[in-house]
């Protein structure tokens, strides 16, 4: 499901809400969730999952064309950890 069709969903469940504000309420969310993951902040969403911030350190990779080495930077990387509902969900239970 990609944002446009979440948005419709949410707009079709709730026919008292305009769709420009289902939009707004759905990026304003995202949005908060991308600013407090920005600080370094974990979010949680009981029954769905958990977001946060994994650290990368700096490494020697290697080219898979060349097979030269590179360096590659230390960087930020977004990490999903599943609730325990929604894996029981997925699983059937």
């Amino acid at each position: 499901m990609i944002r446009s069709e979440l948005i419709q969903k949410i707009a079709d469940e709730n026919p008292h809400l305009y769709q420009r504000d289902v939009e707004r309420i759905v990026n304003t969310i995202f949005d908060e969730i991308t600013e407090a993951m920005a600080r370094g902040d974990r979010v949680e969403l009981r029954g769905f999952g958990a977001f946060s911030v994994k650290k990368r350190d700096a490494r020697i990779g290697r080219n898979p064309r060349t097979g030269d080495s590179v360096t590659v930077e230390e960087k930020h990387v977004p990490f999903f950890k599943t609730g325990k509902l929604l894996r029981d969900r997925l699983n059937g239970k």
